[in-house]
């Protein structure tokens, strides 16, 4: 029999170029599997197309709700943003991706697993990270840095494609390099390859529009948390998917989300490339709005590092390590009491806050308020500032003698 290997499959000309390319330098039975995050109708006539390519078999795996509860939800909690600005849209799919990607292998009985990362980027990092943490006994094949991979453009994968009697819709056109699923949308290639070029929003956006066409009259949301986990929008229980769904939907009218980011690449590379992550966005700011309310000052500071933390660890594919689980485990304590209401006002690429309600709150209007409160006496600052300065004032007390000495 011949061993198998599984291929990470989305559809496209790589993977499906990559098909009879093991058959051909491996004499492998492919066995395909497309992971579905979310990316909608990038999945229509898969099943066709692997079978027609050669393989013996093509999963199509539905993980959504998996991918939006064990792994959006801790990022959102953690606030986990990548060099102030990424949200982790594919960082966090990845190893979503690899956990099924090794079930199925195990089901299968298969001794590899493939990917068709290119050796430039980072998920090839995230990818091999993953299988050598959920499974070091399979071999890992990466054809991009293979020397048996001679295949350098789409010109010559649609070439060889021909040449092994694969016939498919795939054409040398000039599109982005895009990475769907149901968090974001990223965008590469063509102008945005020259920083100094502005993105042409008109025949790049699809989740939604600028902020210029977004409609003149503002739209009032409500979202409700409980421990940190959101439950419902305008007061209609929906679990996590499905709010992020309406989300997207309402962010995109408005023109949330979009931003334009050259990112520092594990592999050390500046890529420059653009992401519309509407829902997404809203639930970040909703999140943190709600708990400026509840989280004590030491602890909002902390989990503010921890969360930058973990976006460097998640980044760079290492969600399977015990640093991650630590980080996750810290995150998921902060999130006891973050429950509660959110409420705000989407209008042209802005989320504006309306108020925010929680049993929780530490805010004190006795105390915050300018009148004296039975809680605080404005003489107790005496001491405190004393004490609080005393090492400033140190310094600068030997500062000034030495500068007598000096003269």
């Amino acid at each position: 029999m011949k061993e198998k290997v599984v291929l990470a499959y989305s559809g496209g000309l790589d993977t499906t170029a990559i098909i009879p390319w093991l058959k051909e330098n491996f004499d492998y039975e492919v066995i395909c599997v497309c992971v579905d995050c979310g990316q909608g109708n990038e999945l229509d006539g898969l099943n066709e197309r692997a079978k027609l390519s050669g393989a013996t078999k093509l999963y199509i795996e539905d993980i959504v709700d998996d991918f939006c509860d064990n792994y959006i939800v801790p990022c959102v909690q953690a606030h986990a943003v990548y060099e102030n600005k990424y949200l982790l849209g594919t960082s966090m799919a990845r190893p979503a991706i690899v956990k099924r990607l090794v079930e199925i292998a195990r089901k299968e009985g298969a001794s590899a697993i493939c990917h068709g990362a290119t050796g430039k980027g980072n998920d090839q990092i995230r990818f091999e990270l993953g299988i050598k943490a959920l499974a070091p006994d399979l071999k890992i094949i990466a054809p991009w840095r293979s020397p048996l991979w001679k295949l350098d453009s789409r010109e010559s994968e649609i070439e060889y494609c021909h040449r092994h009697g694969i016939d498919l819709p795939f054409a040398a056109d000039s599109s982005y390099s895009r990475d769907r699923n149901i968090w974001h949308i990223s965008h590469e290639g063509l102008e945005l390859e020259d920083p100094s070029n502005e993105p042409n929003y008109e025949h790049l956006l699809v989740l939604g529009v600028t902020p210029e066409k977004a409609p003149d009259e503002g739209e009032y949301v409500t979202l409700s948390f409980e421990k940190g986990v959101p439950v419902a929008i305008n007061g209609e229980s929906m679990k996590v998917s499905d709010i992020l769904r309406k989300l997207n939907q309402i962010g995109g009218k408005h023109g949330i989300g979009i931003i334009d980011i050259v990112e520092n690449r594990v592999v050390g590379m500046k890529s420059r490339g653009v992401y519309e992550t509407p829902g997404g966005t809203i639930l970040y700011e909703a999140h943190q709005q709600l708990e400026e309310l509840i989280l004590d000052r030491d602890c909002y500071r902390t989990k503010a590092e921890m969360g930058a933390l973990l976006a460097q660890v998640i980044y760079e594919g290492k969600w399977f390590t015990p640093l991650c689980d630590a980080i996750r485990a810290f995150i998921t304590s902060t999130q006891e009491y973050v429950t509660g209401e959110v409420k705000f006002k989407l209008y042209k690429g802005n989320i504006i806050k309306a108020g925010t309600t929680s049993p929780y709150s530490l805010y004190n209007e006795s105390l915050a308020s300018f009148t004296t409160g039975d809680l605080y006496d404005h003489h107790d600052a005496d001491g405190f500032i004393n004490l609080f300065g005393l090492s400033t004032k140190v310094r600068a007390m030997k500062m000034l003698e030495v500068e007598k000495k000096g003269q």
